[in-house]
């Protein structure tokens, strides 16, 4: 895999992630796909959440001058996908996604290792309540 490729895809999966988005996948299906070289899947909770994280994708790409071929389901939100040519990005409300299950459809599909920093957790606060 090209190296601007991998970084690309370390770009949207680590703006999904920023952004709250979950359940993020990455499939190389170059070998058994002839449309585009990788899916993108995520699901955000409802579908304001999915409009928040197209649009999120978009700009970001956008600062780094590539701009989607096409785009469908921005309306609805419950299933927007992005389509940037080299990959093209779904992104589902949890229901949508298991329903349609792309996962299964192009299971012979190489998933794609994407690294996403992730903020360390905050330990819980020891909180002291005065019961009178």
């Amino acid at each position: 895999m090209l190296d601007s490729n991998l970084k690309k895809l370390n770009d949207i999966a680590q703006a999904i992630y920023d952004k709250k988005g979950f359940n993020i996948l990455v499939l190389d299906v170059r070998s058994i796909c002839t449309m585009t070289d990788y899916f993108i899947i995520a699901e955000g909770t409802v579908d304001r959440h999915v409009k928040a994280l197209s649009q999120t994708i978009s700009d970001e790409l956008a600062q780094q001058g590539q701009h989607p071929l096409h785009v469908e389901g921005q309306q609805e939100g419950d299933w927007v996908v992005l389509d940037y040519g080299d990959f093209v990005i779904h992104l589902f409300t949890p229901d949508l996604r298991e329903k349609y299950a792309l996962e299964e459809l192009w299971r012979k599909g190489k998933v794609v290792d994407v690294q996403i920093t992730t903020s360390p957790l905050t330990p819980p606060r020891n909180k002291t309540f005065n019961v009178n």
